[in-house]
């Protein structure tokens, strides 16, 4: 009898360990987790406004939309010991330092930018099976800034950069018409001197299956620029339905 009792034994410890693990998953993935999310944000920041936001070394920021990060809603820092690796991202580094710069500071080695995309965002994101490595986090990123494509959406119905102003309402209903949603666009309040917001960034919403659905204002209004960025005060905001600058090149003013 005791070989069978100890048969008895090790098979209820496996079945014990693989029923907590499947509790454990299901928590993982259930609204209850303290870490759960509903919807994703893939920001683009428009370049020349984020020079204008601080004191910083960009020098010729790139003159098309770049990715700013791809953000679970209502959560970040959510596994502080899963620290960034860059090796495990260098088959990509060639489109991240393209579509991913760190437009803030000019050198092309700095990876300061992306580990805090990743500890702040990525580590909360990892917790659905497309985006659960490093390599996936940024890679499906970079695939979803292509799809996306817009640059080359917004030059199709007639919006650039431009001294001219554009109308805010025209802006959303040009994505909204391309896209089928309704994107969030958020801009700098006039500064003084100045006669008019500035757009500063575009946010597209995507469901946890990486579905394009509609963005709603009432979650993440505001945005400000990490302390440890060495920012100014300035802060982005849900744009107003009026004009709008859609700047081509950084102007200061004193």
């Amino acid at each position: 009898m005791k070989p069978a009792t100890g048969h008895y034994l090790i098979l209820g410890c496996f079945c014990l360990a693989f029923y907590s693990g499947c509790i454990s998953y299901k928590f993982l993935e259930s609204k209850h987790h303290p870490h759960a999310w509903k919807k994703l944000f893939l920001v683009h920041h428009w370049p020349v406004t984020v020079c204008k936001m601080s004191e910083n070394d960009c020098k010729d920021p790139p003159q098309y939309w770049t990715i700013h990060g791809l953000w679970p809603d209502k959560v970040d820092e959510c596994n502080r010991t899963w620290h960034f690796n860059v090796t495990e991202i260098k088959d990509l580094l060639p489109d991240m330092r393209q579509y991913w710069p760190d437009v803030l500071h000019s050198s092309p080695n700095r990876t300061q930018f992306w580990k805090h995309e990743w500890e702040k965002h990525g580590t909360c994101a990892a917790t659905v099976e497309p985006l659960n490595s490093q390599k996936k986090y940024f890679g499906r990123t970079l695939d979803l800034y292509q799809k996306l494509d817009l640059n080359s959406c917004l030059l199709k119905v007639g919006i650039k950069p431009s001294s001219a102003y554009y109308q805010m309402t025209a802006i959303k209903e040009a994505l909204t018409s391309v896209y089928g949603v309704t994107p969030k666009v958020q801009c700098l309040p006039p500064e003084e001197g100045e006669e008019v917001q500035t757009i500063g960034q575009i946010e597209f919403c995507f469901t946890k299956e990486l579905e394009l659905r509609n963005c709603t204002n009432s979650e993440a209004e505001s945005y400000v620029m990490p302390n440890n960025w060495h920012f100014g005060p300035e802060e982005l905001s849900v744009c107003n339905d009026t004009l709008t600058y859609y700047p081509a090149q950084v102007q200061f003013y004193n």
